[in-house]
């Protein structure tokens, strides 16, 4: 039960977080959306998002801010196998589900909801 309530303060924090910075900084959806995946990419290349990850679950393994952490772990893990060239096919073959199913879905819906312009 504990590691549930840590999950939602955590994840949570996150949230509030962003939208606290949204509100007074005025920021679109979409640079805050940046913001947290470039956080979590720093945090991640610091070695400080795996310990957060374990400590809170999916509180801080579901928000955008994993997507940064993965993204580096994945880099991280394939340059020290194949050098510079890992760095790149590390980051898409560590998130390549994710982006696919991103893609995916977001067609399903643009077939569905039929968006104007």
């Amino acid at each position: 039960m504990e590691k549930f309530i840590w999950a939602f303060i955590v994840g949570g924090g996150i949230c509030v977080v962003g939208q606290i910075l949204m509100d007074v900084f005025k920021l679109t959806p979409a640079h805050m959306t940046s913001s947290l995946v470039v956080v979590g990419a720093v945090l991640g290349g610091l070695g400080l998002y795996e310990p957060l990850i374990k400590f809170a679950g999916a509180g801080a393994s579901v928000p955008i801010s994993s997507f940064g952490n993965s993204l580096v772990k994945g880099a991280l893990q394939e340059a020290q196998k194949s050098g510079i060239v890992g760095v790149l096919t590390g980051i898409f073959e560590v998130t390549s589900a994710g982006i696919s199913a991103a893609i995916i879905f977001a067609f399903m819906a643009a077939l569905l909801a039929r968006p104007k312009g």
